[in-house]
C-alpha cells in the first residue's frame, strides 16, 4: 500500500466507524444528557444547536473557496516544482567546475576524494532538478 493511500484508507475507515457508532447510539436511544440550568437562569428555547447552524455556512464557504482556489493550487504546485528544480540546478552549477577541475584525478591523485564527492553531488542534484522539471511538465 502506498503512503498516500494509508491516509485515505484510515479516513474512510474512521468515517464509516463514526456512522456505524452514530446509528447504533440512535437506535438504542443513548444521547448526551442536556445541561440543567442553574437556579435563577432561564433555559434556551428548544431548537437547533448553535454549533450546527454555524457549521453549515462555514462548510459551504469552504467548498466554494476550494473550488475557487483549485486552479491557483495547481499553478502554484507547478511553479513550486519549477523553483525547486532551479534551486537544485544551482548545486549542479556550483559543483560542476570542481568536477571538471579534478577530472584528471578520478582514479588516483591528491584530489580523488574531491572528484568523487563532486561527481556524486552533481549526479544527485542533476537528477533531482530534472525530475522536478519533469513533474512540473506533466502537470
Amino acid at each position: 500500500m502506498e503512503p498516500r493511500n494509508i491516509g485515505r484508507t484510515l479516513g474512510i475507515g474512521l468515517r464509516v466507524a463514526g456512522r456505524v457508532a452514530g446509528k447504533s447510539l440512535a437506535e438504542t436511544g443513548h444521547t448526551a444528557p442536556a445541561p440543567q440550568p442553574a437556579a435563577g437562569q432561564v433555559s434556551a428555547p428548544p431548537g437547533p444547536a448553535p454549533r450546527e447552524s454555524a457549521a453549515r455556512p462555514t462548510a459551504k464557504l469552504g467548498h466554494g473557496m476550494a473550488g475557487f482556489l483549485k486552479p491557483f493550487r495547481r499553478v502554484g504546485g507547478t511553479v513550486m516544482l519549477e523553483v525547486t528544480g532551479a534551486f537544485f540546478l544551482l548545486f549542479v552549477v556550483v559543483f560542476a567546475p570542481t568536477l571538471w577541475r579534478t577530472r584528471m584525478n578520478w582514479a588516483h591523485g591528491p584530489e580523488h576524494r574531491s572528484f568523487v564527492a563532486a561527481a556524486i553531488i552533481v549526479v544527485v542534484f542533476f537528477y533531482l532538478s530534472m525530475s522536478a522539471f519533469w513533474r512540473a511538465r506533466k502537470r
